[in-house]
């Protein structure tokens, strides 16, 4: 499988081919993904096409389910003509967030709205079989409760806390994952779920889902994942950018000045993660003398009013603006988005990033820079993971094959 990448859904229109022919009824079917209601005389008049022409492409966009009636227009004498919508409803999606030590499965429609989720707790470090065993089956329960088949599916949206090889589903050396290294997650899903399965890594997802839910007219956009991992979506041009191996967006493993006696557990010293992750400021915290194991220590910690533990965390938000200065001055974002769990401490963290952004990046590279918290908290993955199937599946490509092996 080499699904399509990108984060738009408008399609380039070019002149007819054919009275009656569906190869270009997948790009006709971009226009109508917005949701507006148009008659065929509209979209004729849109796309220079024969009347006959987007008729025969409407009936065929009908008949898979992914357009049906809505409602009729205003007549200018006689019969009123029919109006004609995407139906998101249509079909299902899986989403499914993988993290360290949890699982997000939610069901959603092809817009994106999520229908119904479930938490559990789970360690990825039990293996593959195991995490997706166990999301397989709660998937299959979710379907059911929300009314669908397995039939009713699109496809699934898988998001790992590592790097993955987006082509193949397949995790790369993923560091908190043993067993996972080149596990072939799409096909072990598709032996009891026999639908497109695409899997990528959990930031990359969150940059999609943050930035589709919003912050849609931003093309130039960065989302910082801070948690046990730090680790950057890259969303340029409006289309993620995933690098030559995967592996684009790690900022976890860059070095930060202050860092040089700090050993990673990647082998090598003064990697933000071991400076500003989760259980890198516990780590800071305990050797204060504080009860401080993980992230969620800290959290509570700062809640509580903890003077060390707020300076601890505002010093990891220095940290990432540190990175991020060098960021900002090489892509220029015009919005840069803080998640996973420690960005739920808000504005004691985003302090330290924007004191140090602002003070180091460039004047005009941050001129009309917006740094703020996500908004979509802990759903921006699954979010991103239906966002990611919606654009493969109903891609142009992919509508002209489905309408040409149904018809």
């Amino acid at each position: 499988m080499s699904p399509r990448t990108g984060t738009g859904n408008t399609a380039e229109l070019t002149t007819a081919d054919g009275v009656g022919s569906l190869s270009r009824a997948g790009d006709l079917f971009q226009l109508l993904r917005d949701g507006k209601a148009r008659t065929r005389a509209e979209l004729a008049l849109t796309t220079g096409l024969a009347r006959s022409t987007v008729a025969s492409r409407i009936d065929a966009l009908i008949s898979s389910g992914l357009v049906g009636p809505a409602g009729e227009a205003t007549s200018s004498g006689g019969r009123p003509p029919s109006r004609f919508a995407f139906k998101p409803a249509a079909r299902a999606v899986l989403a499914v967030d993988v993290g360290a030590t949890h699982v997000i499965i939610a069901v959603t429609d092809l817009g994106g709205n999520i229908l119904t989720e479930r938490r559990l707790a789970q360690d990825v470090a039990e293996g593959p079989e195991a995490v997706l065993g166990r999301i397989i089956a709660e998937a299959t329960s979710l379907l059911t409760e929300t009314g669908r088949a397995p039939g009713d599916l699109a496809g699934i949206g898988i998001g790992l806390p590592g790097p993955v090889e987006h082509a193949t589903g397949m995790p790369v050396k993923p560091p908190i994952m043993p067993g996972w290294d080149g596990f072939d997650v799409v096909r072990y899903v598709q032996r009891s779920l026999p639908v497109p399965v695409l899997v990528d890594n959990d930031v990359n997802i969150m940059a999609l889902g943050e930035r589709t839910a919003h912050w849609p007219e931003h093309d130039n956009f960065l989302f910082i994942k801070v948690a046990t991992g730090i680790g950057a979506g890259i969303i340029s041009s409006g289309e993620l950018q995933r690098g030559a191996n995967g592996t684009a967006g790690d900022l976890g493993h860059v070095r930060v000045p202050r860092g040089d006696e700090v050993l990673c557990r990647c082998g090598n010293y003064g990697c933000l993660e071991a400076l500003a992750s989760g259980p890198a400021v516990a780590l800071s915290l305990a050797a204060q003398g504080l009860k401080a194991e993980n992230g969620g220590d800290v959290l509570r910690l700062v809640a509580a009013g903890n003077l060390p533990a707020i300076q601890a965390l505002r010093q990891a938000g220095r940290d990432v603006g540190d990175v991020l200065a060098t960021v900002v001055n090489l892509l220029n974002p015009s919005v840069i988005v803080i998640g996973g769990s420690l960005g739920q401490a808000g504005e004691h963290l985003m302090a330290g990033v924007r004191e140090v952004v602002y003070r180091r990046s460039l004047p005009l590279a941050t001129t009309h820079l917006r740094i703020g918290l996500s908004m979509a908290g802990d759903q921006a993955a699954v979010l991103g993971a239906s966002q990611m199937v919606t654009q493969h599946v109903l891609s142009p490509a992919v509508i002209e094959a489905t309408l040409q092996a149904t018809g």
